[in-house]
Formats: structure tokens, C-alpha cells, sequence
């Protein structure tokens, strides 16, 4: 992907296992020159009904964290896909191996559209070290580090198996 092609809702679901009402990105581009760039960015607007918001502070509607966490890492997923990992075309799913110093800054409500920055920070085998810092109309909204790492499924299918 160049730095000019942007990922619609389609072009992610080929590239994650991660399905509605579990997908959280809307559309991602990588980020900066180099082959190949370390830096991915996604948004993803975060829909008035979802339905985490019946019961999180009903009458105040807030995003949970761990959704916005999510968000960030299924970005972070995209960002390995575009290095080369293929989670979409192989037995492989992605997986959280560990959340580090997650800063939640700013609330995140109903309507509002998350600008995400993940950035590779390295890789050492199937494990992938990342940072994440994502915005809301420019504020910062969250920061995190996560590790990522690729695991089989646990019925052994690949994708294109029928």
C-alpha cells in the first residue's frame, strides 16, 4: 500500500478475521516512505449506536477504554498485514500478547471519529512491539503499548477453506 491508498471498511475485513459489531476501523493508510513503513494510521467513528452505550453510563454515553484499546491494536493488526503477516490467508489470527502503560486522556462519545497512529516498534519472531496514540478532532484521546503475536486457530482452518 502506498501512503496515498487508503483501506476501506472491505479492504480491512480482508485483512482481519474481525468482524461487526467487533471491527473498530473504518478506514486505515500507511503512514511515511521507506519499504516497508512502520507507521499505519486509522480512523474509525465510533457509531451513536452501538450498543456498549445502552449500559455504559446510560444517559452520559462514554466509549469504553478497553474498546478504544481494541481499536488501536485491530489498527495495529492492519499495520503488521501491511508488512507482510496474512492473517486473512492463512491459519494465523492475531492476537493481544500484553497492554502496557495505557493512558486514557481524553472522553470519547457517540458520534466522534478516532484518529489512530500505530508505530512498529520491533518485531522478534511471531511477537510485535507497538505504540499507539489516538485523537479525537486533534486531543489525545489514549496512548499504549502492545505487544501483538500471531497464533493458530484453534480449528486449524484457513480462511479459504469451505
Amino acid at each position: 500500500m502506498t501512503p496515498e491508498t487508503v483501506l476501506d471498511r472491505a479492504a480491512i475485513e480482508a485483512r482481519l478475521p474481525h468482524r461487526a459489531p467487533f471491527l473498530f476501523l473504518d478506514r486505515a493508510w500507511m503512514d511515511g516512505a521507506g519499504a516497508p513503513a512502520a507507521t499505519l494510521i486509522a480512523e474509525w467513528r465510533v457509531p451513536e449506536s452501538a450498543d456498549f452505550f445502552r449500559g455504559h453510563y446510560p444517559g452520559n454515553p462514554l466509549t469504553p477504554g478497553v474498546i478504544l484499546c481494541e481499536h488501536a491494536f485491530q489498527a495495529g493488526a492492519v499495520l503488521l498485514c501491511e508488512r507482510g503477516a496474512r492473517f486473512g490467508a492463512t491459519s494465523d489470527v492475531p492476537v493481544l500478547a500484553r497492554i502496557e502503560k495505557a493512558k486514557f486522556r481524553r472522553m470519547v462519545r457517540p458520534g466522534e471519529t478516532l484518529t489512530t497512529k500505530v508505530v512498529l516498534v520491533e518485531s522478534v519472531g511471531p511477537a510485535s512491539y507497538l505504540e499507539a496514540k489516538a485523537s479525537v478532532a486533534g486531543e489525545l484521546a489514549l496512548e499504549v503499548r502492545c505487544v501483538l503475536s500471531r497464533a493458530a486457530r484453534p480449528d486449524g482452518r484457513k480462511d479459504d477453506d469451505t
